[in-house]
């Protein structure tokens, strides 16, 4: 079984328990009044792409199966709002807990501490995830196509979107590529690992760019560390970066925003 596979099995898991301690009527009572009904609320996130030059959309991420622990001691705020002084366009958080040490609270944090948009970085499988992350705060969910049924992401997509989430939807390869743009995503993810053995290859998002049609937000995912990469990917047509472990090790994750973010 893939790493990717094992931790949808173990979300699925999760999820029937999180079912029975919060019905998903409970998540519905407590969304913000109002919240799909109001105009432009679903262009949050997205709009931060749309700017002359390229978005960092930093994230916070405690662990990772290959990484191990990234950041000892720091809290959700601190980091968060290291990143926001730090140039950040927008924030990922992520709240899967067996493999990453997330949490919905850690979330919530970030949406206290912060201004930026928030994504929801998670294995989003159900649409209950997508009324916790509307509940939580959050302007934006992930939705990988490799963790679903065309159906199943498609359907999402619409909820996630009547519930005024942008959906950032990711891809590793170009089958994966065609399934997301018929579904009309708002935000393409590439990422440059491969969620069946955790290998990076940044070249990744150069080679599907020839094949995404004029207009489509796009963000590249993993493996960057250096301004110098996100200079190429600003050339070659991408909007955004979303970078986690670089941030998450530095000494100090504002001045590695600013290195990252730096002019010429």
């Amino acid at each position: 079984m893939s790493v990717l596979a094992r931790i949808v099995a173990s979300t699925r898991e999760d999820l029937r328990d999180r079912r029975q301690r919060v019905p998903r009527s409970e998540l519905e009572r407590a969304l913000e009044p109002g919240r799909a009904l109001e105009p432009g609320r679903t262009a949050r996130f997205a709009d931060v792409l749309r700017g002359p030059q390229i978005a960092l959309i930093a994230e916070h991420k405690r662990r990772s199966p290959s990484a191990g622990v990234l950041r000892e001691g720091a809290s959700v705020t601190e980091v968060v709002s290291a990143y926001e002084r730090g140039g950040a366009a927008a924030l990922s958080v992520l709240t899967e807990e067996r493999h990453f040490a997330g949490s919905l609270e850690d979330l919530r944090e970030a949406r206290r501490a912060s201004t930026l948009p928030v994504l929801r970085k998670d294995f989003i499988v159900d649409a209950y995830q997508l009324y916790e992350a509307a509940v939580a705060g959050a302007d934006a969910i992930l939705l990988i196509v490799a963790a679903l049924e065309t159906t199943e992401l498609a359907a999402l997509a619409r909820e996630a979107q009547d519930l005024a989430l942008d959906v950032l939807v990711e891809v590793h390869d170009r089958a994966e590529l065609e399934v997301a743009l018929s579904i009309g995503a708002d935000v393409l993810g590439i990422n440059n690992r491969d969620l069946t053995d955790f290998s990076v290859d940044v070249g990744r998002t150069i080679e599907l760019l020839d094949y995404i049609p004029a207009g489509q937000l796009v963000i590249s995912e993993s493996g960057l560390a250096q301004r110098a990469q996100l200079q190429t990917l600003q050339q070659a047509g991408v909007h955004g970066v979303l970078v986690g472990e670089t941030l998450m090790r530095a000494d100090d994750p504002e001045q590695a925003c600013r290195e990252l973010l730096r002019p010429g």
